[in-house]
């Protein structure tokens, strides 16, 4: 599948600071997940697609084209900011409607459109008449949701979208964008809630002081990061004669014995030959195994793998 945004040698500075520093990179279509720690220039790459920033060198294309005083393209991009970016005084429906007509839509698809997009994320109808100087974070959350929707954008660009939202707004944020990634708007997510991301994004770009140290599939990812190691949580009948059979192996990089839960914890030198070697060593152990669980897997693992 063509990429949806492509960046080559790209830089953007501020005077003598580095905001991206020559990134190069393509974002497919489809759920990824924008990672990196504060100052890692998330921001910046988020401003430039959205052609709100244009670099100071290279390029960066979406669909193609060059965002950076370009209308006719903006027209296919929906963001939705970090910020508290709504009008205190004004009601959803009413600062949705114009929009919609800022958009070029007439008064009465303008108000139609305002409506489904506030059902769409689900903002109870209740509040859709009341000023937004009473919302509380969560709920103006979902107005600019609504707004970055209204005109219902080929790739969605979301900053940190799960702040302020309880469990179940997360959930039902989630479920909304994996619809709309499932009916071929492409979605780009910045956010600090890495569990989240793992959840939703198969691909994945990892940003540090203006610098793409990772970027693909998860997995991929992983397969890319030296001396990645494999930890493990073994719960089983005979722990330590299976540590001695796992060291016996060669398979250990060194591991922790807790007999009275029948646990043991295990870190391996090289994932993919313990994985295909396992079988063979449980079975000449003869101990019976009740659970295994990776503790390496998570996506604030791998991030932690990459920037350190």
């Amino acid at each position: 599948m063509s990429a949806i945004v492509q960046a080559q040698q790209l830089s953007r500075w501020y005077g003598l600071v580095m905001g991206l520093n020559n990134v190069t990179f393509e974002i497919g279509p489809g759920l990824t997940g924008l990672v990196g720690p504060n100052g890692a220039g998330k921001s910046t790459l988020i401003e430039i697609i959205t052609g709100q920033l244009q670099p100071s060198s290279g390029q960066l294309t979406v669909f193609g084209q060059a965002p950076w005083n370009n209308p006719g393209l903006l027209q296919r991009i929906g963001y939705c900011p970090e910020g508290e970016a709504v009008p205190k005084d004004l009601r959803p429906l009413d600062w949705l409607r114009a929009l919609g007509l800022l958009s070029g839509l007439s008064n009465g698809d303008a108000a139609g459109r305002a409506e489904a997009m506030l059902d769409k994320v689900r903002l109870g109808r209740e509040h859709w008449s009341k000023s937004m100087s009473r919302f509380s974070k969560g709920m103006k959350q979902r107005v600019k949701l609504a707004q970055s929707l209204l005109h219902e954008p080929d790739l969605l660009v979301l900053d940190e979208p799960m702040n302020g939202l309880d469990p179940m707004g997360r959930q039902e944020v989630a479920s909304l964008l994996k619809g709309l990634a499932g009916s071929g708007v492409s979605v780009l997510i910045s956010s600090h809630i890495l569990a989240e991301l793992e959840s939703l994004c198969k691909n994945i770009l990892i940003l540090n002081w203006g610098r793409i140290l990772a970027s693909g599939g998860q997995k991929e990812i992983r397969g890319e990061v030296k001396h990645w190691s494999e930890e493990l949580s073994i719960h089983c009948d005979a722990p330590e004669r299976l540590t001695g059979h796992l060291y016996d192996a060669g398979l250990l990089l060194g591991f922790d014995l807790i007999p009275a839960e029948n646990l043991l914890r295990i870190r391996v030198k090289d994932p993919a030959d313990f994985y295909a070697r396992w079988t063979a060593v449980l079975l000449e152990s003869g101990v019976n195994v009740y659970a295994i669980r990776s503790r390496s897997r998570s996506l604030k693992n791998l991030f932690e793998k990459v920037t350190t």
